[in-house]
């Protein structure tokens, strides 16, 4: 685990103990599993130190952006749940009490997220179907990588939340004119970080959604 846990230090200013990394690396043999049965995350990046930096790292640097005295962070999309049975992990043994609704509308990725719940005690709410047909949501946090285009998750926001604080998606190469575009039809507040895991790639934290024509 030392050569492992030497991997994770890129995480280390947000506190990240070698007690969470070994529960990061229960995660990643729990997906390597899963992933011979169905498509947890793709065949073709499956290998540990793969997932580990792709996944693991780059869904936990996200934590930044997440006020640990907030009560309840969703995760739209969850899939196999990145990011937000990491950041579950991560408030675990941070010793927080945070809770992490995860939307799914897989059934088959459903039953894999709850198993892994169950086995690495995580405080975590497993909401199969989909979102798009559940309204007055409510969410301290809420999160997404990997899910629909920004403007997609702007208009779930104002549709379907009826209370939420901060909106935090993880963007690709082409996310400052994604942002650009966005702001033709939208206003909202923003703040960005640089990703850890790719020079093409950066986090927002997103408040005060409004459409301008509305």
């Amino acid at each position: 685990m030392d050569e492992n846990f030497k991997k994770y230090s890129i995480l280390a200013k947000f506190n990240v103990s070698r007690e969470t990394c070994i529960v990061f690396e229960r995660f990643i043999s729990l997906i390597i599993e899963k992933n011979k049965e169905i498509n947890i995350i793709s065949r073709k990046n499956d290998e540990i130190s793969m997932i580990r930096e792709r996944h693991i790292i780059d869904s936990a640097q996200a934590i930044d952006f997440i006020d640990l005295n907030d009560n309840i962070c969703s995760d739209l999309g969850t899939g196999g749940g990145l990011p937000g049975i990491v950041l579950a992990i991560m408030m675990k043994n941070l010793n927080q009490s945070m809770k992490f609704k995860l939307y799914e509308k897989s059934h088959l990725k459903s039953d894999f997220l709850r198993d892994v719940s169950r086995k690495l005690n995580l405080n975590i709410e497993v909401i199969e179907g989909d979102i798009f047909k559940k309204k007055n949501l409510s969410s301290d946090i809420v999160i997404g990588r990997a899910f629909k285009p920004l403007p997609i998750v702007l208009e779930l926001m104002t549709k379907n939340f009826a209370n939420y604080k901060n909106l935090i998606l993880f963007m690709g190469k082409n996310g400052k004119q994604i942002l650009k575009d966005a702001f033709k039809e939208w206003k909202f507040e923003y703040k960005e970080k640089m990703s850890l895991t790719s020079d093409d790639s950066f986090l927002i934290n997103i408040k005060n959604i409004k459409k301008k024509f509305d």
